[in-house]
C-alpha cells in the first residue's frame, strides 16, 4: 500500500479508539480494556489473513511447556522480518496516530512501540494448545523501558463458539474469570498491562486439527513506570504464571536484567 492508503488506515483505526463507547467497547474493570471489532477494512484484514505464515516457516519457535504455555510465536527482530501483506499493518499499529489514541484512551502518555519486536508478532494456538493465567513481564531490556499496553488482533475466520480459545480477562488477583472474550476475525482487544492484569486462555483448545488460533500481539512501552497501585513485584520480572504459584517458569519472581 502506499503512504496514502496506509495513512487514511490509521487515521480510522484512530477515529474507533477515541470513539470506543464506555461499558460497550471500552471498559474500566478489573483493568483498562477495549475491543473493537471490525477493526480493519475488508481489503486489509484479508490481506493480512491471507499472508500469515505456515508454521513450517523458519520464522516460528514453539512453547510447548505442559499446564503453562503450549503455542507458537514469530521469532521477528526487526520490521525487515516481517512478511509481505503483514508488515503494512504492523507499520500502522505502531504509527503515531494509533499510539496518540491509545495512550489517550487510557491515560497512559508517551507511549512507544517495539521495534525489536521482543515478544510481539504472529501467535498461534494449536488444537489442545492453551496459555496458563498470568501476567506479562515488566521491562524491556534494549531501552530499560515499561511494558505499558499489549494490543491484540485476531484472525480467526471460521471460529466457532464450542472450539474454546476466548480471551479470559480475570480479577485483579488472578483467581476468577471476569470476561471470556471470543477471537473472532477482525476483532481487536487493547489493555493496561501490569502486575494486576491477569488473562490467559488456560482451558485446552477444541479446535479442529486443521484449524489454529491465529493473532498479531504487539507491546508499547513508556519511560515512566507503571502506578504503584498495580506493582506487586518492584524489580525487572518474566511473565508470572497462577499454575506456578505467580511465579515465572523457573519459579522465581524476578529476573536478571541488562
Amino acid at each position: 500500500m502506499n503512504q496514502k492508503e496506509l495513512k487514511s488506515h490509521a487515521d480510522s483505526i484512530s477515529k474507533k479508539i477515541d470513539n470506543a463507547s464506555k461499558d460497550k467497547e471500552y471498559f474500566s474493570y478489573p483493568y483498562q480494556h477495549i475491543v473493537i471489532d471490525n477493526f480493519l477494512k475488508d481489503s486489509f484484514i484479508d490481506l493480512v489473513h491471507d499472508s500469515f505464515p505456515d508454521l513450517d516457516n523458519s520464522q516460528w519457535e514453539h512453547s510447548n511447556d505442559k499446564g503453562i504455555e503450549i503455542k507458537s510465536r514469530t521469532n521477528w527482530s526487526s520490521e525487515f522480518d516481517i512478511p509481505e501483506g503483514i508488515v503494512d499493518v504492523i507499520r500502522v499499529f505502531n504509527s503515531a496516530p494509533i499510539l496518540r489514541a491509545i495512550s489517550n484512551k487510557l491515560n497512559i502518555p508517551k507511549l512507544i512501540p517495539d521495534p525489536y519486536f521482543t515478544g510481539g508478532g504472529l501467535n498461534v494456538t494449536p488444537k489442545d494448545g492453551l496459555l496458563d493465567v498470568h501476567v506479562d513481564g515488566n521491562y524491556h531490556d534494549a531501552t530499560g523501558l515499561n511494558r505499558r499496553v499489549n494490543l491484540l488482533l485476531y484472525l480467526n475466520k471460521n471460529w466457532k463458539p464450542h472450539w474454546g480459545g476466548e480471551f479470559g480477562i480475570y480479577d485483579n488477583d488472578g483467581k476468577d474469570l471476569y470476561s471470556a472474550i471470543p477471537p473472532i476475525f477482525n476483532r481487536c482487544v487493547i489493555f493496561d498491562t501490569h502486575d494486576k492484569s491477569y488473562h490467559g486462555l488456560p482451558n485446552p483448545l477444541n479446535f479442529p486439527e486443521n484449524e489454529l488460533r491465529k493473532s498479531i500481539i504487539l507491546y508499547y512501552y513508556t519511560l515512566a513506570p507503571r502506578s504503584s497501585k498495580n506493582v506487586t513485584v518492584e524489580n525487572p520480572h518474566s511473565a508470572l504464571w497462577r499454575s506456578k504459584k505467580f511465579t515465572d517458569k523457573k519459579g522465581k519472581k524476578e529476573r536478571d536484567f541488562t
